[in-house]
């Protein structure tokens, strides 16, 4: 597939269905400095980064989901071993990190079950 066209429309927001909004959104400040945006309510908060980008809204559910199901979220860091190592001292544990054509990257799970993962993909050209 090639690029995308001018017209096509920014990836604006992923929607995590979950059952405990305030949880995911400690979890997602503290291993990932994302910050609340305002306009929050009690069933629904967004959190940013602080480049640019897509952002990630917790909506609250009471309706049981299958966690995880089809949705990852993929986070962009350089080193991603060195990403992994400060974050594992802060009690986020993730998979083995896998190097497949000169890109980094592992998995974790959010408390919810949500699969996550930090990838150096189109970050650097070696590792």
């Amino acid at each position: 597939m090639g690029r995308a066209s001018a017209t096509s429309p920014p990836l604006a927001r992923l929607i995590l269905y979950v059952k405990n909004v305030p949880k995911l959104a400690q979890f997602y400040q503290r291993f990932f400095g994302l910050q609340p945006l305002p306009g929050a309510t009690p069933s629904w908060l967004e959190l940013a980064g602080d480049a640019p980008g897509c952002t990630i809204a917790l909506h609250r559910t009471r309706v049981a989901r299958k966690s995880g199901a089809a949705t990852k979220l993929v986070f962009g860091v350089v080193d991603v071993k060195a990403f992994k190592r400060a974050r594992e001292k802060q009690g986020l544990k993730f998979g083995v990190v896998h190097e497949v054509d000169g890109i980094e990257f592992c998995n974790a799970k959010d408390p919810s079950g949500n699969s996550i993962s930090i990838s150096s993909r189109g970050l650097k050209t070696s590792v």
